[in-house]
């Protein structure tokens, strides 16, 4: 299967598309490079990998990879967490629905005129951002009141592009809503020998924060609001696969997943736990910050239908995620390029 992915150079795809060449499909990705740079991966120079540098906005260079795809999985656009929900309102909802019109126009004219199958669209659980049960289950974004968020209203809206277009020209979907993954892309981002290190985090925030924060010395350890928030985390690598089982079945056409470990975890608690890995026997403290103004309460999706139906359950503990994590940003401190104050 030839597959196109949009968003390639980013977090979750550094796993994603080794996934799908081990797979053995082909895989084209585009990406800008405006968020990481160019980065280095193993996978560049495999004959079934074509990378291509551009901007998924540019409709005519869409419509032209998408004529060869047989899907197309859309992952790109701005990516934001809790502190700039706020502060990108405006730009997490414009840019990214651009982003999706020139997708979906290409989709769609591919699938009309050329042997494209199915779009794929990563959606997020923030659709869910105000349900009120928990876990919650796929179908919930319909019944609960809208996302109050620009960011959470926009990958609702993502999902509504993709209803929208197979009721109108019966183009195939899948929307899968990821929970929090947790990695660190190849290990690290690798950067070209020639480039300046910036300091960002291939990764989910919370986890690196917290152990640049207690790996820098803080204690109390600042934490946002009360620290109550709920959160359910997944390993990028087991949602790598998630992805690649939903591409593979013909049972994921016009359906959505949660794909997440479906067990929460408050912030609190992950302070916690984290702050022992790191200063065993020490005594946690903690203080709390002003909370960002939007700051999901519980946010734990029910994992069962894409258990039933693809097989898919996340395997990865989060202890294992963190001890992977602390491991990169520790040495990524030793080397200069991650301090207290370079936080992504």
């Amino acid at each position: 299967m030839r597959i196109l992915i949009t968003g390639a150079a980013g977090f979750i795809c550094g796993h994603l598309i080794p996934e799908l060449l081990s797979a053995n499909h082909e895989v084209v990705g585009v990406d800008d490079l405006g968020r990481y740079g160019a980065t280095v991966h193993p996978y560049d120079t495999h004959p079934r990998y074509k990378f291509v540098h551009g901007d998924v906005r540019d409709t005519e260079l869409m419509r032209e990879l998408a004529m060869d795809a047989d899907q197309i999985v859309a992952t790109a656009g701005l990516v934001a967490r809790s502190a700039s929900l706020h502060q990108l309102a405006y730009d997490l909802l414009a840019e990214n629905e651009r982003i999706l019109a020139s997708t979906f126009d290409a989709a769609i004219d591919a699938y009309l005129d050329g042997h494209l199958e199915r779009v794929v669209v990563l959606s997020s659980t923030m659709v869910y951002e105000s349900a009120t049960m928990f876990p919650t289950p796929e179908g919930a974004q319909r019944t609960s009141p809208p996302p109050v968020s620009t960011y959470g209203f926009q990958k609702l809206a993502s999902e509504y592009f993709a209803l929208g277009a197979w009721e109108q020209y019966r183009l195939p979907y899948t929307i899968l809503r990821p929970s929090s993954p947790v990695g660190v892309g190849e290990r690290r981002l690798l950067r070209l020998p020639d480039e300046k290190p910036l300091g960002k985090l291939a990764t989910n925030h919370v986890i690196p924060d917290l152990a640049i924060k207690i790996l820098s010395g803080q204690d109390p350890v600042h934490i946002y609001g009360e620290g109550n928030q709920i959160r359910s985390f997944i390993a990028v690598r087991d949602l790598a696969r998630g992805i690649r089982l939903a591409i593979e079945s013909p049972d994921a056409v016009n359906n959505d997943f949660n794909l997440c470990r479906g067990k929460g975890i408050t912030i609190l608690a992950l302070a916690e736990k984290i702050w022992q890995k790191l200063r065993p026997g020490d005594e946690f403290h903690h203080v709390s910050d002003t909370p960002y103004p939007y700051d999901v309460p519980n946010r734990v999706p029910d994992v069962r239908k894409a258990k039933a139906i693809l097989g898919f359950e996340a395997t990865t503990p989060l202890d294992a995620m963190l001890d992977e994590v602390i491991a990169w940003v520790r040495d990524e401190m030793d080397a200069g390029v991650l301090t207290s104050k370079t936080r992504a």
